[in-house]
């Protein structure tokens, strides 16, 4: 029935091996950011701030950004503009502008920087 939609014959079409990275995020080193996969895409990483931390304004050219906050709060500041987070908060927004986030409490977030779709 969805074969006529494909590109290539479903002979022709070759399946991605299984791949399969499991670690704990309070095995990570590195202080403010600590890559949870390196190497790898989507870039995933591991940020904690303490109260008052900020990250300098800074871009990721080309990037799809989710920010999720795992623990604390976090005015994150896109541009012009400053979102209060909160544990539970997912934040998705583009890398092409400004990005500074601020703990306001001590905080962890993860983060995951996804090539943006052209």
């Amino acid at each position: 029935m969805f074969e006529s939609t494909l590109k290539a014959p479903r002979t022709e079409l070759t399946a991605r091996p299984a791949m399969t990275d499991i670690t704990s995020l309070d095995d990570l080193d590195g202080q403010p950011h600590a890559n949870v996969f390196p190497d790898a895409e989507p870039k995933t990483v591991r940020l904690a701030l303490d109260e008052g931390q900020t990250v300098p304004e800074h871009t990721h050219p080309g990037r799809d950004i989710v920010l999720t906050v795992l623990d604390g709060e976090i005015d994150l500041q896109l541009g012009d503009d400053t979102h209060e987070l909160t544990a539970g908060d997912i934040a998705r927004f583009t890398g092409d502008q400004q990005i500074s986030p601020t703990a306001t409490r001590e905080s962890t977030a993860l983060i995951v920087l996804a090539p943006a779709d052209e």
